[in-house]
C-alpha cells in the first residue's frame, strides 16, 4: 500500500509513525511546501521519500491531506481530480462542514472520506511528531454515507488498527461540538496568553510565580496561529456563539467577585466542578 501524506507536521507525521508499526510493507510518500520539514520527515523516518503532489497522487493508494484547513480546501479539489479511480482521500481537519461541501460538488466525491482525529498537541512541524499521539484516541468520520465501500473499509480499518476508536456524525454536528470543546479552549489560551504577557511585563516574574495551573491553562496558547486562525475562520458561526456564552458566563462570575457574594461564587465553582464527572467518564473509555 502507498500512502501520500499531504503536510508532514504533528498529525501527519504521527500518523505515517502509527501506521507504520502495523503495516510493515506500506509505503509512504511526503508532500510538504516546506524543504526543511521534507528534510526533517525523512531524517526522522516518517516517510520513505518526498515527491511533488502531482507524482504522489499518481500512485497512492491513499492519499491524506493533513494541512491547515484553508489549503484543504483548495487541495481537496486537485487530488481528486487527478486520484486514480481505486484510490481514496482523507483529510485530518478540524473543521468538517465546508470541507465536505467542497466535496459534494466533485463528481469523485465517493472517493473521499471525511475525518477528524481527536488528538494533538501544541507543538508544530515534523520535530513534534511521535507514534503514540493517535492510539487510544476517538476518530470522528462524517457523512461516511456519501463514501464508496471500498474507501470508508479502507480508512476504517487502517485507523481501527492502529488503535483508534470510530465516531460518526454530520459536518454540522461535529463543527458544533468542535466549537465547545476544542476550538473554545484554544481561544481561551491564546486570551490568556495575551492578558499576562500585557499586563505582567517583568518575564521573570511571570517565570518566579507561574504555577503548574498556568501552565496547563495557557499551554495551548502556544498552537500554530497558522493552523488555527483558519480554523476560527471557518467554524466562526459556532466559535462566535461558544465565545458569547463563555464571555456570559466570565461576565456573571466577575459580578459576583465585586459584589463579594462569596456563596454564590462558591456555588458557581461548585457547579463547574460537574466536568469531572464528565472527564472520568472520558477517561473510563
Amino acid at each position: 500500500m502507498v500512502i501520500t501524506i499531504v503536510g508532514v507536521g504533528l498529525l501527519g507525521g504521527s500518523l505515517a509513525l502509527a501506521i507504520r508499526e502495523k503495516y510493515t510493507k506500506a509505503h509512504f510518500i511526503g508532500v510538504d511546501a516546506s524543504p526543511v520539514h521534507g528534510k526533517l520527515a525523512l531524517a526522522k523516518g516518517l516517510v520513505d521519500e518526498m515527491q511533488p503532489l502531482d507524482a504522489a497522487i499518481a500512485v497512492s493508494d491513499l492519499v491524506v491531506l493533513a494541512t491547515p484547513v484553508n489549503s484543504i480546501l483548495e487541495l481537496l479539489p486537485q487530488v481528486l481530480d487527478q486520484l486514480p479511480e481505486s484510490g481514496t482521500v482523507t483529510d485530518l481537519g478540524s473543521t468538517k462542514e465546508l470541507i465536505c461541501e467542497v466535496a459534494d460538488n466533485h463528481p469523485k466525491r465517493a472517493q473521499f472520506v471525511a475525518i477528524h482525529p481527536m488528538a494533538g498537541t501544541e507543538n508544530s512541524g515534523p520535530g513534534a511528531a511521535f507514534r503514540e499521539l493517535l492510539p487510544g484516541k476517538n476518530l470522528i468520520i462524517c457523512d461516511r454515507e456519501k463514501s464508496n465501500p471500498n474507501s470508508l473499509k479502507l480508512v476504517e480499518a487502517l485507523f481501527s488498527d492502529i488503535g483508534m476508536k470510530l465516531f460518526y456524525m454530520s459536518p454540522q454536528e461535529h463543527d458544533l461540538h468542535l466549537a465547545y470543546v476544542s476550538h473554545l479552549s484554544h481561544i481561551s489560551a491564546f486570551a490568556l496568553g495575551l492578558t499576562v504577557l500585557e499586563k505582567e511585563k517583568d518575564e521573570q516574574a511571570i517565570f518566579d510565580m507561574a504555577s503548574t495551573g498556568f501552565s496547563s491553562t495557557v499551554r495551548l496558547a502556544k498552537s500554530s496561529p497558522q493552523m488555527w486562525a483558519p480554523i476560527f475562520d471557518q467554524n466562526r458561526t459556532n466559535v462566535s456563539q461558544a465565545l458569547a456564552d463563555y464571555i456570559d458566563f466570565l461576565q456573571r462570575f466577575k459580578d459576583l467577585i465585586d459584589e463579594q457574594n462569596v456563596k454564590d461564587s462558591f456555588e458557581f465553582m461548585t457547579k463547574a466542578n460537574q466536568i469531572r464527572r464528565v472527564l472520568e467518564g472520558i477517561d473510563r473509555k
